[in-house]
């Protein structure tokens, strides 16, 4: 019996891993897709947010949704395969509060902006929306989330003596803040900056789920 529940115990952790493992590839095709498609988007102008506007945005919010629970789904397997490890109460959780942060910005929708969708007037809105003001309170919950989990896994391959990883980790941490905080103060492209920042970040959290799920 002993055999059977850890052989079960082991099955459910890497079919959570796996979710983790898909949640940015999953992204980031999606969203690509859709870049490469949606006529008047330019992704140096527009966050990939406002693809959640106009006719086809409901594209954009399954995209959030179904990573968001992908994202939960694998911080539980991250939960089981770090127990009692370096890093193993907090990466967990923050992957949690990020999945959950997604899940929010694909309930609560950026508003139209700068010409997008089209007929939409250039420039921001003069005023947000009570839905756009949660979608960026989301977004940025999710975003410190996801970059404090990258300087938390750091710490956990550290101690592990894994440096390559470590370094890796800190480095997809980094570039949140980098994308982000470019894309906060006005800078050229910020839009994309923040994308490929955040992008990167998730696909290193993919990456680590897909090689713990190896051990799991």
């Amino acid at each position: 019996m002993t055999a059977i529940a850890t052989t079960t115990a082991g099955s459910s952790t890497r079919t959570l891993l796996t979710a983790a493992a898909a949640a940015a590839p999953v992204w980031a095709l999606v969203s690509l897709g859709q870049v490469l498609t949606r006529e008047g988007f330019d992704l140096t102008r527009h966050p990939l947010s406002v693809l959640s506007t106009g006719p086809l945005g409901w594209i954009q919010i399954a995209n959030f949704l179904l990573v968001g629970a992908l994202v939960i789904a694998g911080s539980f397997g991250l939960r089981q395969v770090l127990r009692g490890k370096p890093g193993g109460i907090w990466a967990p959780r923050l992957l949690l509060i990020n999945g959950i942060g997604m899940v929010a910005a694909g309930v609560f929708v950026m508003d139209p902006g700068d010409g997008f969708p089209i007929g939409t007037p250039d420039g921001m809105p003069a005023a947000m929306s009570w839905h756009s003001v949660l979608h960026m309170a989301s977004g940025s919950v999710s975003f410190i989330a996801l970059a404090a989990a990258g300087f938390v896994l750091g710490r956990h391959f550290s101690r592990a003596g894994a440096r390559g990883m470590a370094i890796a980790s800190r480095a997809a941490g980094a570039a949140v803040i980098v994308g982000d905080g470019w894309a906060m103060s006005g800078g050229r492209a910020g839009s994309l900056t923040l994308a490929v920042g955040v992008t990167a970040a998730m696909a290193w959290v993919s990456l680590v789920a897909a090689r713990l799920r190896k051990s799991a």
